[in-house]
């Protein structure tokens, strides 16, 4: 199985990437092809590259996805070049040599496995933060399970869900972009995986330190369900979530930076819409997480 990775960077963590480069180096087997995107930034003057790996410059940031996207290209249209993809963040590292290898006998071994999520540790606690486990039920990370949805910077990809499900999410630009790609690969007949045994080493961080978290989740939010829920969930789906940040007591400026991303949600284009077939949502439920939450 052919492996390709993808790596978005900003330029301003030159010696992570540098480490995490040299992890994805290390692997057993075969050598994974890497391509490194930059995000509004020349790769090669920020960055000591290895040899053999590829850069892709960019003259604006795309976000998270669209930069992705491009990586994806870069292994043909729609990744074919390759078998399957990394995708792992520039301040991550691969913790051990078999991460490569274990990604390939779980894709080979399950002719219908779509989507590995990896565990995100952090490299000196050892500790994996709970919305780090991609499911409701996630005491427990040292758990491999189905999930619903996944990582973004940890994971890896088989390209024929690039092919069947299309690409992540661009005009998302931050947040949600996964589960949106994951509603789409289940809605396809893929499955998904959350394994414990493949893990990223990434520093513990809040997803709020970004000054457009709240907007951003916010109006994705709205996006996620407009464009993949059957008509009739909407209202309940983005109900339960209005209810939940509410419940949360945010400040009042992330409070009104949320609702404003709320209703850009709903007043601006989200894309195609291709609301996921009855069963799917029989499936999600079956697996754990009914999409209404």
């Amino acid at each position: 199985m052919r492996l390709g990775a993808v790596i978005i960077t900003m330029g301003n963590r030159p010696d992570e990437l540098k480490a995490l480069l040299d992890s994805v180096a290390r692997q057993d087997g075969d050598p994974i092809e890497v391509v490194v995107v930059g995000q509004g930034v020349r790769v090669a003057e920020v960055a000591d590259l290895p040899p053999g790996v590829r850069c892709v410059d960019l003259p604006e940031n795309l976000g998270i996805p669209g930069g992705r996207n491009v990586g994806i290209e870069a292994f043909g249209p729609g990744g074919r070049d390759v078998d399957a993809l990394l995708f792992l963040d520039d301040d991550g590292l691969l913790e051990r040599t078999d991460t490569a290898e274990l990604c390939r006998r779980a894709f080979a071994e399950d002719p219908a496995l779509g989507i590995i999520s990896f565990r995100i540790a952090d490299p000196d606690t050892g500790r994996t933060q709970r919305r780090h486990v991609p499911r409701l039920r996630a005491s427990d990370p040292m758990r491999s399970s189905r999930v619903t949805t996944f990582l973004g910077g940890a994971n890896a990809v088989r390209t024929k869900v690039f092919e069947q499900a299309g690409v992540l999410p661009g005009e998302f630009f931050y947040a949600h972009e996964e589960t949106d790609l994951a509603w789409r690969a289940l809605d396809a007949g893929w499955l998904i995986d959350y394994r414990a045994d493949m893990v990223l080493l990434h520093p513990t961080t809040a997803p709020s330190r970004h000054a457009v978290y709240h907007r951003m989740v916010a109006r994705n939010r709205v996006w996620l369900a407009r464009r993949n829920l059957p008509a009739p969930l909407v209202p309940v789906y983005l109900g339960v979530w209005l209810l939940l940040t509410l419940v949360r007591k945010p400040s009042g400026p992330a409070l009104k930076a949320w609702f404003g991303g709320f209703r850009e949600g709903w007043t601006t284009p989200c894309g195609p819409r291709r609301p996921m077939r009855w069963r799917t949502v029989w499936r999600l439920t079956r697996l754990g997480r009914p999409p209404v939450i």
